[in-house]
């Protein structure tokens, strides 16, 4: 199957953490594009209230409930939460997750003094702990490298980047990577299995240290491909 072939328009994507920066980027840009979004949060009324002002920033209707409600209406979900209280919550949504097509964007990093880094997880990345907590899901690792910064900018047209993403499913590796190419200027390219994912997430503290000496925005393109 190619991404190419892939028809979203029916699908609702869910964003799990969608009041966040990066949740809030990537639900914009998928509305942009056409796609029906629902923005979950803690309580359905933050997700309601990010809903109703992304709205109105872009002119396309967006829906919010609460985690669990946003969980339950989507087709494809994307956890976007942070690290401290990324295995609870799937956890505890393992039921509506079930049969779906999870992305984990999640990255586990630490800063000090000396910035970002990688931390240590014991099942040895986000998307594996995700892999292991819904056996019933179709666990997919992606949009761990794209700014939040240039997601969320209405100015931006363009984000030139790739998305690496990973998974043990074709048919949902190939789906996902059908999503993140609606974004213009974005390419979804698999990018390996679960078990790879580690380096991916990992790869986001290369980039934050690359953006303050730099003072930009970095992403990543995968060449001759």
């Amino acid at each position: 199957m190619s991404e190419s072939t892939i028809d979203l328009t029916d699908r609702t994507i869910a964003v799990l953490g969608g009041t966040g920066p990066q949740g809030r980027g990537l639900a914009r840009r998928f509305a942009q594009a056409g796609l029906r979004v629902v923005i979950g949060s803690r309580t359905e009324e933050k997700g309601a209230a990010a809903a109703a002002e992304l709205s109105e920033a872009i002119g396309a209707t967006v829906t919010g409930s609460d985690n669990a409600g946003a969980a339950a209406q989507g087709d494809i979900v994307l956890v976007v939460v942070p690290w401290d209280g990324h295995g609870e919550l799937l956890k505890s949504l393992e039921g509506e997750l079930a049969g779906k097509i999870v992305v984990d964007c999640v990255n586990p990093l630490g800063f000090d003094k000396q910035g970002a880094y990688a931390l240590h997880v014991e099942e040895g990345s986000a998307t594996q702990q995700a892999f292991g907590l819904l056996p019933q899901s179709r666990v997919v690792g992606a949009f761990h490298n794209v700014s939040a910064v240039l997601l969320e900018d209405p100015e931006v047209a363009s984000i030139e980047t790739d998305v690496l993403v990973l998974g043990d499913d074709r048919e949902a590796t190939d789906t996902v990577q059908a999503l993140a190419s609606v974004i213009p200027g974005v390419r979804g390219i698999y990018g390996g299995r679960v078990r790879n994912a580690h380096q991916v997430e990992a790869l986001t503290a290369n980039l934050i240290s690359a953006n303050r000496r730099y003072k930009a925005h970095a992403g990543i393109r995968i060449t001759d491909v």
